[in-house]
């Protein structure tokens, strides 16, 4: 019989990632005492290393909502540079009709 995938949200990766660093236990012993591989654990440290979230072995405290305030933005400026293309086409839509009407807004 197979086991049910676990998920973890980001703040549990994030602690169990803290974890990883504070302890003097090898990554692949705390992916153990989670149920995770150690390969996931590693891949978590990465993405979150590379996110520039301030671990360290002397890190006290993570601050989650860092994480979730750095998704949202990245979210926000993808809409906002879709919004402008899609702004742009209109644009110069308007302008290709409006000469063929004769009629140019100079937009």
């Amino acid at each position: 019989m197979s086991k049910r995938r676990q998920k973890f949200s980001q703040s549990e990766r994030l602690e169990i990632v803290k974890e990883s660093y504070e302890t003097n236990d090898t990554v692949a012993q705390v992916a153990l005492k989670y149920g995770i591989h150690a390969s996931s654990l590693h891949r978590w440290r990465t993405n979150f290393r590379d996110k520039h979230l301030p671990i360290s072995s002397s890190a006290t405290e993570l601050d989650v909502d860092s994480v979730d305030l750095e998704q949202q933005n990245a979210l926000l400026k993808k809409q906002l540079r879709q919004a402008e293309l899609e702004r742009d086409i209109l644009k110069k839509a308007i302008s290709i009709f409006s000469k063929a009407d004769g009629k140019s807004s100079n937009l």
